[in-house]
């Protein structure tokens, strides 16, 4: 686009992108076929996930597509993501509906390795799984119910019903800071096959699922003799479901498409 009179000349550039959610865990997402330069940046991302002034998520995904699919995570803050349970079965989702697909299983390379995702899809909504992989465990930190990873880390704290958002931030504030960044899980048990949790995000705040966060809080809570092998897990924005074998842990939850955005960006 040229602008005239004293403006200089400067290029625009317009994304096609899909908008998703899994339990209310939202992603913009961007199916992109190989040999194109590389054009996100972590401030383009921060301006499309911006809730007022861009288009608003929780992340931005870029799928890679050539000999296989890549995933690429941004939090909605710019910075870079190992894993998201919820965003991959987006993307799975995304990469599917561009190409009119009809697969049902797509393996996906990670920062946290290959994952393997079930889809099924009936029109704009479905449900999938994704194996996870091992849920590892870490020292715990004083005050918190445990630390694991599951391709990034997660702090567990349980939650007490008297705690404010803002004694919630605090706490995680806290707990994040002695591990080197972290997403803080709140967990309430309610029954042996049945846990809730409260989640903030690193690099996103209050989220309304994590995905992730359920596998890890989940594997805590079995090794508390809280819950056992297979349990539901309630998200704000709607349950998920882990399937613990050993230490692998398999995430299933829903997918909606919300809408295909055009973001221009000057």
């Amino acid at each position: 686009m040229a602008l005239t009179g004293s403006c200089e000349t400067r290029s625009v550039e317009l994304r096609s992108l899909q908008k998703w959610h899994g339990a209310g865990n939202d992603f913009l997402v961007d199916v992109q076929e190989p040999g194109l330069t590389p054009w996100w940046t972590p401030e383009r991302a921060r301006a499309v996930c911006e809730r007022s002034s861009g288009v608003g998520a929780d992340g931005l995904l870029i799928a890679l597509l050539g000999s296989g699919v890549s995933m690429t995570l941004y939090n909605a803050d710019g910075s870079l993501a190992e894993m998201s349970g919820n965003g991959i079965r987006c993307l799975a989702a995304a990469v599917r509906r561009s190409s009119a697909g009809t697969w049902t299983t797509l393996d996906v390379r990670t920062p946290a390795g290959v994952k393997e995702v079930t889809l099924t899809m009936d029109g704009s909504s479905g449900w999938g799984s994704v194996a996870m992989g091992e849920v590892t465990f870490s020292d715990t930190i004083g005050g918190a119910f445990g630390v694991a990873n599951v391709g990034n880390p997660h702090v567990v704290v349980l939650d007490d019903a008297s705690w404010s958002r803002a004694d919630c931030e605090d706490l995680a504030e806290k707990f994040s800071a002695q591990v080197g960044g972290a997403n803080v899980e709140f967990l309430s048990v309610l029954g042996v096959d049945h846990l809730s949790i409260r989640v903030i995000e690193r690099g996103v705040g209050w989220t309304r699922a994590c995905g992730t966060g359920s596998c890890a809080v989940a594997a805590l809570a079995r090794r508390g003799g809280l819950t056992g092998d297979v349990v539901t897990v309630e998200n704000s924005g709607g349950a998920l479901r882990v399937a613990l074998n050993g230490p692998l842990a398999t995430l299933s939850g829903p997918v909606q498409f919300v809408a295909d955005v055009e973001w221009l960006d000057a």
